[in-house]
């Protein structure tokens, strides 16, 4: 009997759901968890902080009342946590979810998160703390241009300081990867009309005020300072402007659904990179996945 139950674990495979912020990732996931049985893991690099619900459009607490969620509050936000620790985290995850019969889920979000896990990434020695604080003294522009002149590929994030620091960190590394995912994965990308997606950017960026980011941004900042790892959120940098009075709320509000805008189209440009996403629509998606998933349940 265990045998049994061992070979249909291990033939559950592996949903990956990507897309552009705001493209309906978590709402689709929940649904074909629900539908399927299945556990989510996040993967987002600002969603791993505590604290930090509103400004990172974390799951409601009805979303994970309905589906467990993994990969939310993994640490403090003075604390720094890699993606080599996400990997880690994510494939525990994975297996602890495929032991009791579930389908693991993962959406992201962050693309180099869910690259690392599907192309099994493996990474190289500790940084350097000395070469890490050297270029921490740089500000973004110099980055962009020491990557420029030594031929460094800028991450996804290129706004990001931390993640630039680690592409520079990783340039010359022996970072291997796979150049196929790993096995049994479905991965799909969600494709949403522009106008539709822009429209949905600017409704949540709204519902972030109206659930109160602003006070958030200031708890988080009172407790752990402005320049934590979380705080490098969008909405939480612009927030601190509005708050030192550089900014109107009106002004904040456009710039923050501009800046989010912005976010899409790098995720975009990350995610066309890879051959192997199955790109369709949110209610294709649905329908695909739970027609496939219904083979190996």
């Amino acid at each position: 009997m265990s045998t049994d139950i061992d070979k249909i674990t291990k033939n559950l495979p592996l949903v990956v759901i990507v897309g552009p912020t705001a493209s309906g990732k978590t709402s689709l996931a929940i649904e074909v968890a629900e539908a399927c049985g299945g556990e989510i893991i996040c993967a987002d690099s600002r969603s791993i902080y505590k604290g930090a619900d509103v400004g990172t459009a974390k799951p409601t607490s009805d979303d994970r009342k309905r589906v467990v969620h993994w990969g939310l509050d993994l640490a403090e936000p003075n604390e720094y946590f890699t993606v080599a620790d996400f990997k880690k985290y994510a494939n525990e995850k994975i297996a602890e979810i495929r032991s009791r019969g579930k389908v693991p889920i993962l959406v992201g979000g962050t693309g180099l998160y869910v690259d690392a896990v599907i192309f099994d990434f493996n990474f190289g020695p500790m940084a350097d703390m000395k070469k890490r604080n050297e270029l921490n003294q740089l500000s973004l522009v110099e980055l962009c241009k020491y990557c420029n002149k030594n031929n460094i590929s800028l991450p996804e994030n290129d706004k990001n300081k931390r993640y630039i620091i680690r592409a520079i960190e990783r340039f010359g590394e022996d970072l291997s990867r796979r150049d196929s995912p790993i096995e049994n994965t479905i991965i799909i990308g969600l494709l949403v009309d522009r106008t539709v997606l822009r429209n949905r950017i600017t409704a949540r960026s709204e519902q972030f005020f109206n659930n109160g980011v602003i006070e958030e941004a200031r708890l988080l900042g009172d407790k752990y300072g402005w320049d934590n790892e979380a705080m490098k959120s969008n909405i939480y940098k612009l927030v601190k402007l509005y708050i030192s009075g550089e900014l109107l709320l009106s002004e904040m509000k456009i710039k923050n659904e501009t800046m989010d805008w912005h976010l899409a189209k790098r995720q975009m440009t990350w995610q066309k990179r890879n051959k192997f996403i199955k790109w369709m629509s949110p209610e294709e998606a649905k329908k695909y996945l739970i027609f496939q998933l219904a083979k190996t349940i």
